[in-house]
């Protein structure tokens, strides 16, 4: 287990070293001059050329990388185009608005997605099912963003008016509803697909048959011999649905003006702000990679086969 953790931490390491090289090289194709853009149409020739000499901008594109890598390294993130700021200043708040309204959307999605796979799974080929298996592939096939227009249509002011449609820093707990459930939404069907699958795959085994036939009660079966075996298998999707949550909450967030690393994304690139771009991407890449690399542990851990068969 020890040996197969610290491939995949080197595997991931390579490949946020990787997407560092793609997002550099993307900030850099980005059109117009950052030292124009930052001071304006009005600056003087000789300002926009002392602005690049302060931001390196005439130094080759090569050293700019390895000088942004090292900062990386050493914690230093660079300093905002936009307001001379330290990016990881800029950043704090976004990223914990932006994990709380994922680890709310993860709460909200899991029990409640779990609770439907294992129902359909005991009801298997009745209404309940068909309704649920039918449910999922729909939500499933409609993108997230598309979600969040329905639900504002159904229960923001235009509809029921349960729920303000935009964030605004005045608002009350209630604001965070429609985000928390546009991606409750888009995480639940894969959830609920595998634990059906794996539910029904661990009730037809041969222990929970032997169980059975042993006179062991319904529900004693369930929740200490088929649920327990299901679990391992499910925790992997939901961990990676976790990882998806990362890159998805970017459409989400501005959707509903939600101040979290989505907007202060796409505000920096509208902005041209190349470090703050950088270090958003760069920021959500690694949560990806670490999330997936304990969606792998946990595979691992409920799957001995796989254990023994890389050992």
């Amino acid at each position: 287990m020890t040996r197969l953790i610290v491939v995949r931490l080197l595997f991931g390491a390579l490949t946020l070293w990787a997407v560092s090289l793609v997002v550099f090289a993307a900030t850099q194709a980005l059109p117009g001059d950052a030292a124009q853009m930052i001071l304006g149409r009005d600056a003087t020739p000789e300002r926009v050329e002392a602005l690049r000499d302060q931001l390196d901008l005439h130094e080759p594109v090569a050293v700019q990388y390895l000088n942004w890598l090292q900062g990386i390294v050493q914690g230093d993130l660079g300093t905002s185009y936009s307001n001379r700021t330290e990016v990881t200043e800029v950043l704090s708040g976004p990223v914990l608005s932006s994990l709380t309204l994922m680890g709310l959307a993860a709460l909200a999605a899991t029990p409640v997605a779990l609770l439907v796979g294992a129902v359909s799974a005991l009801r298997r080929d009745r209404a309940f099912d068909h309704a649920s298996s039918m449910g999922t592939l729909v939500v499933a096939s409609i993108p997230e963003f598309v979600v969040g227009i329905l639900l504002i249509l159904m229960l923001g002011p235009g509809g029921l008016g349960w729920f303000p449609s935009v964030y605004s820093r005045e608002g009350g707990p209630d604001q965070w509803m429609l985000p928390v459930l546009t991606l409750a939404f888009a995480v639940a069907p894969p959830i609920v697909r595998m634990m059906r699958a794996t539910m029904i795959e661990v009730l037809e085994s041969e222990y929970v048959q032997q169980a059975r036939l042993k006179g062991v009660d319904e529900r004693a079966v369930l929740w200490r011999h088929a649920a327990p075996n299901a679990i391992g298998p499910v925790a992997q999707v939901v961990a990676l649905q976790l990882a998806w949550l990362a890159g998805g909450v970017v459409a989400v967030e501005f959707l509903f003006n939600f101040p979290g690393v989505g907007k202060i994304l796409m505000d920096a690139i509208e902005n041209r702000d190349v470090p703050l771009v950088q270090a958003v991407v760069l920021l959500i890449a690694g949560i990806y990679i670490l999330v997936n690399l304990i969606a792998d542990v946990i595979g691992l851990a409920a799957n001995p086969k796989v254990r023994v068969a890389n050992r």
